[in-house]
């Protein structure tokens, strides 16, 4: 009995229309998932078994060709790509040792057990035995898309098990070039001493070139959305194709991409929702599908060795990358769901294997049986996979949930004044960049209308101004709330937004001019730092806040002792995280330590410097530290507070004059409303 559909009807099977193909592999992206996931299926593995049923080993509707190969490339390249890019650099960093020792247990216990099983129950010979142990020891992050989407990447366990992935596909497809140069005759110094001149390179273009021609890409096209992410594509498979030539395979070029362009792209920018959503939606599922049309279950039925081959592979590489997950979990003392994170994570089997098995095949190092069996260890590893790290992601996500500490009881609620269409992009950044990822509150651009004879003329200004504000903060995957007021003053205006809507913090721009009404009477800001106890942040930024590449900030003394102090370090950690950035701290002594105190018991994961600095009449000797891709924050105080000095009150001039060509924000952290009073002096005019 035939079920390949060109059997019955072979005008119109395999479909050879491009337009048809594409739209029904788009119908498949669009409704295997909604079908499966009512019968609590991942929709990964809704994705490969359609792939099953429309390949050519199926019903025959389509054929894998160079369209589906391409799309299929594309994505998986853009799963490792997304692995090294959304990856915590601080979190790496520090678990980079376990991540290695993870990545030893889970290629040593795959390759020792695989060689043992292949050369002793298979009969395979010690080279062939060695290759197919080398298959199993690699994996894919097949499974990855699930964490990314039950907000887990940044869980340990996913951490380490990213970068031990790195270190286990290297190390195995090394295995494949070195049999492959050995069954060639090829295996002899000149081997190893290109081999690790083209790795030197490759590691040092990406790593070290890619970092800084992004940034200056992301400097000079600041506002071409389009060409940023088309650039940032370009990067990916520049890398991929440059580890090719090294002699690796271009997945770990694609990684390595994503960890070279880490900091430049925050979590929360526009661009990084933007190559989530292009790939997630296109290019991913077109892999999964692609892989489930390789699969062919008609190999059970092909006679006993078959079957004894395929079970043979399933059992070792299910249970080596099972064992592999329980020692490091045991190793480093992870709870039971993280050991199952680990474990569904790093057991399916797809690019390094298929490449791998390909290559044995062609050099009939394998056989036929091999071959087969390896797809339908792709199949049941990729179905183990994606079942396994649900399971564990769901209950991951609940515990982070359950124990993560609750800074406020009031939510947090971001109001951005808008008054000056040039700088409104740099605040709405701001705003996203400063917001904690998990609330759920959105950002609120405000107009302000002063209430005089041209106030319709200024609503209809200020609704295209909002519009304009909504639309670019939409592109972030940003809730945004645009407001509009009318009122007789600026100041009194935002302060009652600031009561009514209960907002937490306050994002404006900065203004370098002082009138002289402003002198007598007090800028926007005085008024507002007078009226209003919240947190405010006055920024001038003069380059995209994804290519800072250090956070620097200078503390007044005391500042420890304001009610503010852990909601503007709870703020400068999560701009710190989102820009992936070292942070240094120009503060007193006792100051340094409260901050390095606080952070323990935060349990933050930065990279972090204390300077020691007291002597704010000498402030502009800190414009020697600050570099033009440094953000400059300034914690200043409002007048009457523990921590005011005279000093601070010139900071505005000093700022304005000095640190022109600078990034630099001056927070003013919040005060209790009895604590605030009537500044004596002019602070910094803003707005």
């Amino acid at each position: 009995m035939y079920l390949n559909l060109d059997y019955y009807f072979p005008e119109y099977f395999p479909i050879t229309d491009p337009v048809l193909i594409f739209s029904l592999v788009l119908f498949i992206i669009l409704l295997a998932p909604v079908i499966l996931n009512r019968l609590k299926i991942p929709s990964i593995i809704g994705l490969i078994l359609a792939g099953v049923a429309i390949g050519p080993n199926g019903f025959n509707i389509l054929l894998r060709d160079q369209g589906i190969v391409l799309f299929g490339t594309v994505g998986l390249l853009y799963i490792m790509f997304l692995a090294g890019l959304e990856i915590d650099m601080n979190d790496f960093k520090k678990n980079r040792t376990k991540s290695l020792i993870f990545g030893g247990f889970t290629f040593a216990i795959p390759m020792v057990l695989g060689t043992v099983v292949s050369f002793f129950l298979l009969q395979f010979s010690l080279l062939s035995s060695v290759l197919l142990a080398s298959m199993f020891a690699s994996h894919t992050l097949l499974a990855y898309p699930i964490v990314s989407r039950l907000g887990v990447t940044k869980n340990r366990a996913v951490n380490i098990t990213v970068g031990g992935t790195i270190i286990t596909d290297t190390a195995a497809l090394l295995v494949l070039a070195i049999i492959t140069a050995a069954t060639r005759g090829e295996l002899g110094s000149e081997f190893w001493i290109r081999l690790c001149i083209s790795l030197a390179i490759f590691s040092f273009i990406v790593l070290w070139g890619f970092p800084r021609f992004t940034r200056w890409f992301f400097k000079n096209y600041e506002s071409e959305a389009i060409s940023q992410y088309i650039f940032v594509l370009a990067m990916v498979f520049l890398a991929a194709f440059l580890a090719e030539l090294a002699g690796i395979e271009p997945i770990i070029g694609a990684f390595m991409a994503g960890l070279a362009l880490n900091r430049l792209i925050p979590h929360s920018s526009p661009l990084m929702n933007r190559i989530e959503f292009v790939g997630n939606a296109l290019f991913i599922p077109f892999f999964l599908i692609g892989v489930g049309m390789l699969v062919d279950l008609r190999v059970l039925f092909r006679g006993p060795e078959a079957l004894v081959v395929a079970s043979a592979m399933i059992a070792v590489a299910t249970s080596a990358k099972w064992l592999a997950a329980f020692i490091s979990r045991k190793v480093f003392r992870f709870s039971k769901t993280e050991g199952q994170l680990m474990f569904g994570l790093s057991n399916a089997q797809a690019a390094a294997t298929l490449a791998a098995v390909l290559v044995g095949y062609r050099l009939e190092l394998l056989n036929e049986n091999v071959l087969n069996g390896t797809i339908m260890m792709i199949l049941v590893t990729c179905i183990i996979s994606s079942f396994a790290t649900e399971k564990a992601a769901v209950r991951q996500a609940m515990v982070e949930s359950e124990t993560a500490p609750d800074l406020s009881e009031i939510p947090e609620r971001i109001l951005v004044p808008i008054a000056n269409a040039d700088t409104m992009e740099q605040l709405i950044d701001l705003a996203v960049l400063v917001k904690n990822p998990k609330s759920i509150e959105p950002i609120y651009p405000l107009a302000i209308i002063k209430d005089d004879q041209q106030t319709k003329e200024n609503l209809l200004q200020s609704t295209k101004l909002l519009e304009k504000a909504k639309h670019y903060a939409a592109a972030t995957d940003t809730d945004v709330a645009v407001l509009t007021r009318v009122d007789s003053n600026i100041p009194n205006g935002i302060v009652r937004a600031v009561k009514d809507l209960m907002i937490t913090e306050i994002v404006m721009g900065w203004s370098e001019k002082i009138s002289t009404k402003d002198r007598i009477f007090g800028s926007v800001l005085d008024n507002i730092l007078r009226k209003a106890g919240e947190m405010i942040l006055v920024a001038k930024l003069v380059q995209p806040v994804s290519t800072i590449k250090q956070v620097k900030i200078a503390v007044p003394p005391r500042a420890e002792a304001e009610p503010g102090f852990i909601h503007w370090l709870n703020t400068v950690r999560t701009i710190a995280k989102q820009t992936s950035a070292p942070v240094t701290f120009y503060a007193t002594e006792a100051t340094n330590q409260r901050i390095l105190s606080t952070f323990k018991e935060m349990k933050v994961n930065l990279t972090v410097k204390y300077n020691l600095f007291e002597d704010w009449e000498d402030f502009l000797i800190l414009s020697r530290d600050v570099l033009d891709d440094d953000l400059f924050i300034i914690i200043s105080a409002r007048p009457g507070s523990v921590s005011h000095h005279s000093q601070l009150s010139n900071i505005h001039r000093q700022l304005s004059r000095y640190f022109q060509q600078h990034n630099f924000v001056v927070i003013y952290p919040e005060q209790h409303s009895q604590h605030l009073v009537d500044p004596r002096t002019s602070a910094a005019p803003a707005y």
